[in-house]
């Protein structure tokens, strides 16, 4: 079961773990992101972020294989991913449904090259807003909030600065 879902650059960290786990308890966290799944070092350094949890990196390929087992299962899962685009491989282009959630969190989204800021920490690309687009059409809330009690604001604040088809 997924008791959290967020886009988070950072994935497995300490706000995640601690902040985020008082709000909505979790016994682990399910990080889909194919770089970090592919590669022994980042996956060693996700999974010891949280050694008090289950710790699971995933490609997008074997959450897709997997996902039936985690939305039956009693665990209580953060479904976390780096970017938009894999969480809207995910909820849209799988159709991933976790019964209990409906509001996908974003956290931190680093200032990057054609990026339009949102607010700190919080910057996107217009592919990535089209992705937050395709969640809301789907039924998603999209809230960008680093910390439960720092909200910058949902989906609907910002979508009037790209052009979304």
């Amino acid at each position: 079961m997924i008791s959290f879902v967020r886009i988070d650059d950072r994935m497995i960290h300490g706000q995640t773990v601690t902040r985020w786990a008082l709000e909505y308890p979790c016994d682990g966290i399910i990080a889909v992101n194919d770089v970090a799944a592919s590669n022994p070092v980042l996956k060693s350094a996700y999974k010891g972020a949280a050694p008090d949890k289950k710790i699971f990196v995933w490609t997008l390929d074997h959450f897709k294989e997997s996902m039936e087992k985690v939305l039956s299962s009693k665990t209580r899962y953060f479904l976390v991913t780096k970017s938009p685009l894999d969480m809207k491989t995910i909820l849209i282009d799988y159709g991933f449904k976790p019964s209990d959630v409906a509001r996908v969190n974003v956290g931190p989204c680093n200032d990057r090259p054609g990026t339009v800021k949102l607010g700190n920490n919080q910057s996107i690309t217009a592919e990535e807003a089209q992705a937050f687009e395709d969640m809301v059409k789907a039924g998603y809330e999209v809230q960008f909030a680093l910390l439960p009690d720092v909200s910058i604001g949902d989906w609907s604040k910002f979508r009037s600065q790209f052009d979304l088809r």
